[in-house]
């Protein structure tokens, strides 16, 4: 994917790519690159490759987000795709967390560069974060972090009551099975779901809408080795 077909394809997801945002993306691009030669930060190693799989890909959800809205993006990696849509909502405010500390400092020093006003970088693991505020967001997203019973357990007691948590998967069906005694625990529905393939490579995608319908019980999210040794079970009402 180069510039021109980046632009063409996020008008068809009635996303108008301005000069500033290109310029923005650029200079991600290329301060990704460099840094990724002595530290590993992505396994795509070329602009096209990025341009597709992880700057169009981000955006995908960008019509979720609403402008004055506070994020968190759980599990962000090198940014995305917090701080990609930062890019294109600089009304909202994002918060990016990875419990990767290379990770956090390449978004620190690429931040720098961006000069990105609305975006706050946080190294900490995320069932720590999110323990010390609950319903602070309006949306969660996490893109291809966890499994969705783990990312749901993190997700929903960050939301504020009515949030989103917006999930970007590629097959999810598996995932999905089993997930009743979490949305009965923590308070969650799915209120869409959208298929679709990226361009070009056509590689299967899959975004999930999570609302957060009720307040969720303080004890969670659990520690993570709760999280993954003791799977929540449906109860009788």
């Amino acid at each position: 994917m180069n510039e021109e077909i980046l632009k063409n394809e996020l008008a068809k997801l009635h996303i108008d790519l301005s000069k500033n945002q290109l310029d923005l993306l650029n200079i991600y691009l290329t301060t990704l690159l460099e840094y990724n030669e002595h530290t590993n930060l992505t396994a795509l190693k070329t602009k096209e490759d990025i341009y597709l799989k992880h700057f169009y890909d981000s955006l995908t959800i960008l019509e979720y987000i609403p402008d004055n809205s506070k994020v968190l993006d759980i599990g962000t990696g090198a940014g995305f795709p917090g701080l990609v849509l930062a890019i294109f909502k600089p009304t909202s405010h994002f918060t990016l967390l990875d419990s990767n500390n290379k990770k956090t400092k390449f978004l620190a020093y690429l931040n720098t560069k961006l000069q990105l006003k609305n975006v706050e970088i946080i190294n900490m693991r995320a069932e720590e974060y999110v323990k010390n505020n609950l319903e602070q967001f309006d949306i969660v997203t996490s893109r291809a972090v966890a499994d969705l019973k783990i990312l749901l357990e993190l997700s929903l007691p960050a939301l504020k009551i009515s949030g989103k948590f917006i999930a970007m998967k590629a097959k999810v069906e598996k995932e999905m099975l089993g997930l009743e005694p979490y949305f009965q625990e923590l308070k969650g529905t799915i209120i869409a779901k959208k298929e679709f393939t990226l361009p070009l490579e056509n590689s299967k995608r899959t975004i999930l809408i999570i609302e957060h319908n009720a307040k969720t019980n303080s004890q969670y999210p659990r520690t993570y080795d709760k999280i993954l040794k003791k799977p929540l079970k449906k109860t009788l009402i």
